[in-house]
């Protein structure tokens, strides 16, 4: 037999996503939540290494896999990144006024000093992976394939019954700087991990009247 045909031969059969399997993942994107409460029950590490496997599967440009993981542990790091994110807070907070102001003041939009586990994600810019490969007039895209592994992070440990939390509110040369990493390191987010306080099939922004999700990112312009 050829090497062709043997090729051919050993190529796994596809698998069949079922009516059922389908409804389970409609469930599992809805249920996934931007988590800001968090039990402090340690998370086993063999689950953690689980996911970080299954994020590797993720879409990248050429193949690249700039997605680089800071595991942030120490208490002394942690409280860095949690004073980070109460400056920019502040900041943050003075561009509402009024009873939005208020409301504001009143979202819970992190959960560092709680979360079992702690990632700070970056792209790494300088990368040969991939060899160029899609990103030679966008080279953003080095940036959006590590926001695609954070999508499929995400969605595997709501699987699981982890939660997840994307902290934005971050001043990122802060984060670069704290967490000595390499300077073609970009910061992309801060992540935190662990088992949720409580389960809600709706975002917290929307329970707590922040803002409504709308029909703007279903329109589809025709051309």
């Amino acid at each position: 037999m050829s090497d062709a045909k043997a090729t051919v031969a050993a190529a796994p059969k596809p698998p069949v996503f079922d009516p059922a399997f389908q409804q389970k993942f409609a469930e599992l994107i809805a249920w996934r939540r931007d988590v800001r409460r968090f039990r402090p029950d340690r998370v086993d590490p063999a689950l953690i290494e689980h996911l970080l496997d299954l994020a590797q599967l993720a879409p990248s440009v050429g193949n690249s896999q700039p997605w680089r993981f800071v595991s942030v542990d120490s208490p002394a790091m942690r409280t860095k990144v949690r004073n980070n994110f109460l400056r920019c807070n502040e900041t943050a907070a003075g561009a509402y006024q009024g009873e939005r102001a208020a409301l504001y003041a009143r979202l819970k939009l992190e959960g560092i000093d709680v979360a079992p586990r702690q990632f700070a994600l970056f792209c790494d810019r300088a990368t040969e992976q991939g060899q160029g490969v899609g990103r030679q007039t966008m080279p953003e895209a080095l940036d959006y394939s590590v926001v695609a592994m954070i999508e499929t992070f995400w969605l595997a440990a709501r699987a699981l019954g982890l939660g997840v939390g994307w902290v934005s509110i971050l001043d990122p040369q802060t984060v670069t700087v704290d967490l000595d990493v390499p300077p073609d390191w970009k910061f992309i987010g801060y992540l935190c991990v662990g088992w949720p306080v409580e389960e809600h099939v709706d975002p917290e922004l929307v329970r707590h009247n922040w803002q409504d999700r709308t029909r703007a990112g279903r329109e589809v312009l025709q051309r």
